[in-house]
Parts: C-alpha cells; structure tokens; sequence
C-alpha cells in the first residue's frame, strides 16, 4: 500500500470524511465511561511510561476489590463501561483479577466490563501457568465482555526495541487479540505514534490491524494515540503536531475501512483538535472518562474528565449528531 502519509493533508481529510459519511452519516458517538486504573505499580518499566511506579514509591498505590468496587459507584454511578487497565502488579494472583471482574459486574450488572491490554493478559497467562485463552475464558466466565487496546504501540521491531523493549511483541499482541475475537471477545486496538516511528511504521501498523480484522472481524474502534513524552526518556522530543494528529486519523479511517469505528481520543489529542478530527475521519470522541492518569502522568494538559453535556456540545457545534451509546455502539440517545 502507497504511503498516505505523503498526501496532501486536506485531501486525506476530504477522502476520510467521506468515508466516515459512508458509513455513519453525521452520527458521532461517545459513552459514560468510567476508567479504573486500579495499580500504578509495575513490574515493568517501559521507558516511555510515566505512570508506573515501583511498591513504596511515593505516589504508589493500589485499589483492593473493595475499593473498586466503592470507587465505581463514587465516581460513576451512571457509566454504561467500565474501562480497566492497570500496573503489572509483583504479587497479586490471577484470582485477584478474576474476583475483581466478579465483583464489579456483580455490582453493576448494567455496566459492560472493558479489561486488561494483552499485556496484561500475558502477564495474567505468566503468573497462572495458564493459556491466554484459558485467561481469557476464566475472565469472560467472571464478567469480562470488552478488551481495551492498548500495548501495541508501534508494531515494528526496530521502533519497538526502543521504546518498549519491555513490552510483549507485536506477534504476542496479535495473536492475544485473535484469541479474544476468537472466544467472542470484541477488543479495540490502538496505535502509538509521535516518538520516533517513520511514516512506513505507522502504514505498516495500519495494514497488519486490517489484516487481523479481516481474518476475525474482531475490532470494534481503532484509537491512534499521539504520544506525550513529558516526564519519559523521550521528554527532548517535541510531541506530533496538529497536522500530524489529523492526518494520523484521516489516514487510519481510509486504510481502516473494515474497522467500525476511529476515535478522536480527546484526552490525547485535547479537546479542540479532537473536535477537528470528526471532519478527518473520527466518528467517535470515547467518552466522559472521569479521571484518567496515564496521559496525564505524561503532562497531557486535556481536562481529566468531560460531563456527556460537553462532548454533545462538541459535537453538535461541530455541525454533526452527537450520539450517546454504550460500550458495544447500541444508541441510547440522540442528543439535538
């Protein structure tokens, strides 16, 4: 496939718009979420991470189920999603995350479960001596209906090896994806970019998603994730420009024509340039989120949490429908 990339930007823009009119119209979506990022302490330390901390850092912290449980119902009592990433946490058992699941959706049987990376599925398979589709199956057995996407990064081995050496293979991530499709677990699937990948890397990416979703019809939204180097090893490096985020959307909803849904992830790209990526190809902002950490541990300076008010409002005065849904794009309302 030709390197998009090169395009003129507002072409990529004209030719994504009319492929997201395609295929929804002026709808755009967006959820009550709640993200729940229950440790921030690691047992791995991705050099471009700014979130991790080891056990007796200052700032180090850990939400027992209990306080799941109690922090859910605190801070989002009327979020349709639930979306779980954390640490890779050196002393909980498997059983720690399967009763945490169990409890949440005991609690909130209404609130759809989006849970753990594939890294940390990997992580859970390591320490149970259990296939990732034995882990799979024991978590969607306690609740679990939706896979975030995070932990693919860039996927090529030499961009990988820099950033992430750490982190699980792009060949891992893949194959951890196919399995959750594969036991009807829908999953979203991401793409970092803005550090040191070329434009190829990111094409590459783009191809290798398309390929998987059209061997298992899987994925359910496709985020590109413009990355924040503050507080990481890359904090010299000036982050990816506004033309770069748009034509990073516009690119992905052309090359992602098989993939529902692209996100303008709002906390990532901030509020206005999100905004802007609806007429590039996004049809969906992600949702109200609350409180999220990991970009902002980064120096994301983006609001940490949006009321549905304010996203409809985005949307609308974006000239589009702004389109409240749950985590699997049922409608639960049209606002406007």
């Amino acid at each position: 496939m030709e390197n998009l990339f090169s395009k003129d930007f507002l072409e990529l823009g004209r030719q994504a718009d009319d492929i997201r009119n395609r295929m929804w119209g002026k709808k755009t979506f967006f959820v009550r979420n709640l993200h729940l990022n229950y440790t921030n302490i690691c047992v791995s330390k991705c050099r471009f991470c700014a979130f991790a901390k080891d056990e007796g850092d200052d700032g180090a912290y850990l939400f027992e189920i209990d306080g799941m449980v109690n922090y859910v119902a605190e801070k989002a009592p009327d979020a349709r999603e639930i979306h779980i990433v954390g640490g890779l946490h050196p002393s909980k058992p498997f059983s720690f995350y399967t009763d945490a699941v169990n409890a949440l959706k005991t609690s909130f049987p209404e609130k759809v479960i989006k849970a753990f990376s594939a890294v940390e599925i990997d992580y859970f398979s390591s320490i149970s001596g259990l296939s990732v589709e034995n882990v799979l199956k024991e978590l969607k057995k306690a609740g679990l209906e939706m896979m975030p996407g995070g932990g693919a990064e860039i996927f090529a081995p030499e961009v990988r090896c820099v950033i992430c050496p750490e982190k699980i293979p792009a060949e891992r991530w893949l194959e951890i994806h196919e399995t959750a499709h594969k036991n009807g677990i829908l999953t979203n699937a991401t793409m970092l970019y803005g550090h040191i990948e070329k434009d190829e890397h990111k094409m590459a990416h783009l191809e290798t998603i398309r390929n998987l979703q059209e061997k298992t019809g899987g994925f359910l939204a496709f985020i590109p994730l413009s990355f924040h180097p503050e507080n990481t090893f890359l904090q010299d490096n000036p982050p990816a420009t506004g033309i770069e985020d748009l034509k990073t959307v516009a690119v992905s909803r052309i090359v992602l024509d098989n993939v529902p849904h692209i996100k303008a992830y709002w906390v990532m790209l901030g509020e206005k340039t999100a905004q802007i990526a609806l007429r590039f190809g996004a049809d969906d902002l992600d949702g109200t989120i609350i409180k999220e950490n990991i970009t902002h541990a980064a120096g994301a300076t983006s609001s940490e949490g949006l009321t549905a008010e304010a996203l409809a409002e985005f949307v609308s005065s974006a000239g589009l429908i702004a389109v409240e849904r749950d985590a699997l794009y049922n409608e639960i309302k049209v606002y406007g």
